[in-house]
């Protein structure tokens, strides 16, 4: 089931906080509570995910993005991601997650989102996303435009670059094996 009041809970708090640069990171605060967990007794990976996007809808709110998207009649979605995982998140733990741009391109906004449990890394996770109107994808000069930022992309870190990179030689779409 979709955690629909920590969805709340994130607009709810972020509203009241400070507005950010579209460059600044978000911090939201969590816990893994029972609901969370697989059976393996630690926090389930599709969760992870879940908490993600509610971080980036804290970020979103933050830098003006919602307000764009709805004056515009746009929509936000994601068109990819990377993430690691690297320490298991056991119920009850509290952890924070950071959220930030760190680029763009012609067509979509890269983000990085953080999960922490005190000082040490828990996930770290790379998202492509893009913001779109009924005609495709609306490029991200436009977006800034109407949350009014106009400084250009700053360079992409190099890990990312090269996940773009190499995520361009994918091929699209896949060979469907099931049907040879």
């Amino acid at each position: 089931m979709y955690p629909i009041i920590r969805v709340i809970k994130e607009y709810l708090t972020s509203r009241r906080l400070p507005d950010l640069a579209p460059l600044g990171t978000h911090v939201s605060h969590h816990r893994c509570w029972p609901q969370d967990i697989d059976q393996y007794l630690e926090m389930n990976n599709g969760r992870i995910l879940t908490i993600l996007d509610i971080g980036r809808t804290g970020l979103a709110q933050r830098v003006g993005l919602l307000d764009a998207l709805r004056k515009n009649n746009w929509g936000l979605t994601m068109a990819g991601n990377s993430i690691r995982y690297r320490k298991r998140i056991r119920p009850f733990v509290k952890f924070r997650v950071n959220s930030q741009a760190v680029g763009w391109d012609a067509r979509f906004f890269y983000l990085e989102h953080t999960l922490w449990i005190g000082s040490e890394c828990a996930v770290q996770a790379l998202f492509r996303a893009a913001v779109t109107d009924r005609n495709g994808i609306v490029p991200p000069e436009r977006v800034f435009e109407a949350v009014g930022f106009t400084a250009p992309s700053p360079e992409m870190p190099a890990w990312v670059q090269a996940w773009i990179n190499a995520d361009n030689t994918r091929p699209w779409p896949p060979v469907d094996q099931a049907a040879i």
